[in-house]
């Protein structure tokens, strides 16, 4: 890319910068559990937890434990505020390389680790899209509409063809996002070195003397970026841990020629019954993620350290199955059918993609845990999409035969790549195009509730996020939605939690959402252990506090427009843990 590019994408980030009217602002500073926090009496919409403690459960005890199945990316056990909250397997000796309880796992004390073995753990995978795009393009890089198929064939054609589309999309924004990360880095690593430290000041940015007009927009797009993010250093950070995000994307998850599951993991990946693989470093090389989800669900409320989690009597179990990259599907069930075996009765999942391999094999672990009377919390995602209208996987539907029969009824027809002119077509005299007939144009298709009601799992809350404030951006910007597919909402904006080594920090997006569920219903687990799953998703949809102004967001058309909050999801509200807990006191 040369400078030219670089200078009119700097020149669109400014633009973008300077466009916050749908999003939120983030210099703003928050009570590190605002989340917890009540509208009325605190002014920040959390989900009034602190007031339930103090105003309903201040007389009782829980009448049981819950253990919460975190699966992610790992979590840092030697937290001092997860630390004594951890689900602990009493059946396994630790360290002594037996498997003691017979589960098939060795010395899996806090949980387990799908993605490792002796030889380490996977840190980076594929996208989904990308290990898809290995398997289908020997097949089909060489077809075209015009190739016999049969009816199979034409749909894997069908779905190799927006493949190749996503694909292209997602490398160009990632290689025109990581050249702008690129050159403002280097500004800050020339600016360090000038001022001769390791990480530069705002005042060391002012006094540094650009080389060229590349270098003058890069300082200006830091002064306006420090101010939207909060500071200086909340800036810095995100430009640093964006450099290393797009970093690894262009380097392993858009990556067709990077896979290293069969080294690092040693599974046979064909065999999605199999089970037994792995280690028990529930940590993995990249715990952030999984820690700041465990504290939100049940950080320790008596210690007087960091944070305070929603429930007060849970035990977090760690599983790792989410690399950076997309997650797969045979660890994913293999992950919910531990926590289900292992005794947890919530298992929250902050992870998601927008492609399947093997739905099948997660469809049987989530009707397993639906027997079983688990519930599963799911994040909704942050592309700020129609959930009703965009895949978005796992999710609580079943590949079922009604699945299949509705698919193939409302099947889009297949156009071809060329379409030869009308004969005897009008020409304008002046040697250009003849005027195209509009008729020819798709009609938008209006929205088919029916396929809301196919076969789907009882057990499954899903989680978009809101943010602090009760105005009309209350919405999260990034935040997935969906009038059937989003159940409901909770706090995910700059939430305070968790990270390794001991460490607090900010984090943002639907994944901060979906503990923030979790955590409460294990909160109404704990003292109404009665319920069932479909109780509990009940009691939460139910209880919600309702939006009752409309809210902006950015439609799948890219429009700006305002709505009613029960247009972005199913209960048309934010979970509140007084209104649900007092709810639950009803159900006997």
């Amino acid at each position: 890319m040369n400078k030219n590019q670089i200078k009119l994408i700097l020149l669109t980030l400014l633009c973008l910068i300077n466009i916050t009217v749908f999003g939120q602002n983030k210099n703003v500073q928050l009570p590190a559990n605002w989340y917890n926090l009540d509208l009325i009496e605190n002014g920040y919409f959390g989900i009034s937890t602190e007031k339930a403690y103090r105003e309903l459960l201040k007389d009782k005890k829980p009448k049981q434990n819950v253990i919460v199945a975190v699966i992610d990316g790992g979590v840092d056990t030697n937290h001092p505020d997860l630390k004594s909250v951890l689900w602990t397997n009493k059946k396994e000796i630790p360290g002594n390389g037996i498997d003691d309880d017979g589960n098939g796992y060795v010395d899996d004390i806090h949980g387990w680790n799908f993605i490792g073995s002796k030889k380490g753990n996977l840190e980076f995978d594929n996208l989904e899209l990308v290990r898809l795009l290995r398997i289908y393009t020997p097949k089909y890089q060489s077809t075209t509409n015009l190739t016999p198929l049969d009816s199979a064939q034409k749909e894997e054609f069908r779905l190799y063809k927006k493949m190749v589309g996503d694909f292209g999309k997602k490398y160009e924004d990632a290689s025109n996002t990581f050249s702008v990360l690129l050159a403002i880095n280097k500004v800050l690593d020339s600016v360090a070195r000038t001022a001769n430290k390791q990480v530069p000041s705002y005042e060391d940015i002012e006094r540094y003397k650009a080389d060229d007009e590349v270098e003058e927009q890069i300082k200006t797009i830091i002064r306006k970026g420090s101010k939207e993010e909060g500071g200086f250093e909340k800036f810095y950070k995100s430009i640093k841990d964006g450099y290393k995000q797009y970093d690894a994307m262009l380097k392993y998850n858009l990556n067709p020629k990077y896979d290293m599951r069969a080294e690092l993991v040693g599974d046979d990946y064909s065999n999605s019954n199999e089970r037994n693989y792995g280690n028990n470093d529930v940590k993995g090389p990249d715990a952030f993620h999984g820690t700041h989800v465990s504290g939100i669900i049940g950080a320790d409320r008596t210690n007087a350290l960091g944070i305070m989690g929603v429930a007060n009597n849970v035990s977090i179990m760690a599983i790792r199955v989410v690399p950076t990259g997309d997650e797969r599907d045979k660890d994913v069930a293999n992950g919910i059918r531990y926590a289900v075996d292992n005794g947890a009765k919530v298992i929250n999942m902050s992870f998601g993609k927008g492609y399947k391999w093997d739905k099948k094999v997660v469809d049987e672990a989530v009707k397993y845990a639906e027997e079983k009377g688990v519930l599963l919390v799911h994040a909704a995602g942050n592309d700020n999409q129609n959930n009703d209208i965009e895949e978005n996987y796992p999710n609580k539907y079943f590949d079922s035969k009604e699945a299949e029969d509705y698919k193939e009824a409302h099947k889009k027809p297949t156009r071809p790549d060329f379409i030869p002119p009308k004969p005897n077509a009008p020409n304008n005299g002046t040697g250009m195009r003849p005027t195209m007939d509009r008729s020819t144009f798709a009609k938008p298709i209006p929205l088919d509730s029916a396929k809301f009601k196919l076969p789907h799992a009882s057990n499954w809350i899903e989680v978009g996020a809101s943010s602090y404030k009760d105005d009309d951006n209350l919405k999260a910007g990034f935040s997935n939605y969906g009038k059937y597919n989003v159940d409901v909402f909770a706090p995910g904006f700059l939430i305070n939690s968790t990270v390794p080594d001991g460490k607090y920090e900010e984090a943002e997006g639907t994944s901060m959402a979906s503990p923030v569920v979790s955590g409460l219903a294990a909160l109404i687990l704990s003292y109404y252990p009665h319920l069932t799953p479909k109780q509990v998703r009940e009691i939460i949809i139910k209880s919600v506090s309702k939006v009752t102004h409309k809210v902006k967001y950015k439609n799948e058309k890219g429009e700006n427009i305002r709505v009613s909050f029960n247009e972005l999801c199913v209960s048309g509200g934010i979970v509140n843990a007084y209104q649900a807990l007092k709810l639950a006191e009803t159900y006997k």
